[in-house]
């Protein structure tokens, strides 16, 4: 699959879960199927199915580009460009380690930090209505 077809498919994932769902549970939703696609491919490596390995890696960067791409900069300010960025680091950091011999410390820890990113946002999530003055900062970075 071409990089604009991927572009593509990472887009129309978030729209999707964007209409579907609150934007604060769709980005939740998106960390946990990169996190599952990233599982997927490290034992598809490992088993010797490279093919499929590399198919699951690029769907989960695909996501995590869709989530990178889908920051709202103008209202998340700083915030929003510091998730582009982590987004980013995650994506550079799964294709370097992808077919490595150390590929599953590497995705251990990709997917540790992604892991810790979502429960960040199911936080978010969780207290999004429940301030009384509530900072939008985080939301607006969500793309909301």
């Amino acid at each position: 699959m071409t990089q604009n077809a991927m572009a593509y498919h990472a887009n129309n994932a978030y729209r999707s879960a964007a209409v579907a769902v609150p934007p604060l549970k769709a980005v939740v939703m998106l960390c946990d199927g990169a996190i599952t696609l990233l599982q997927k491919a490290l034992d598809a490596q490992e088993a010797k199915r490279f093919e499929e390995g590399h198919a699951y890696l690029t769907r989960a960067t695909a996501i995590l580009r869709g989530l990178s791409h889908h920051l709202d900069v103008t209202r998340g300010g700083a915030m929003a460009d510091r998730l582009f960025r982590t987004y980013n680091a995650l994506i550079i950091a799964c294709l370097r380690s992808y077919g490595r011999p150390q590929a599953r410390e590497n995705f251990r820890r990709i997917i540790a930090s992604l892991t810790e990113l979502r429960d960040a946002w199911k936080y978010v999530e969780a207290t999004a209505g429940k301030v009384k003055t509530p900072d939008k900062t985080l939301e607006s970075a969500a793309g909301r």
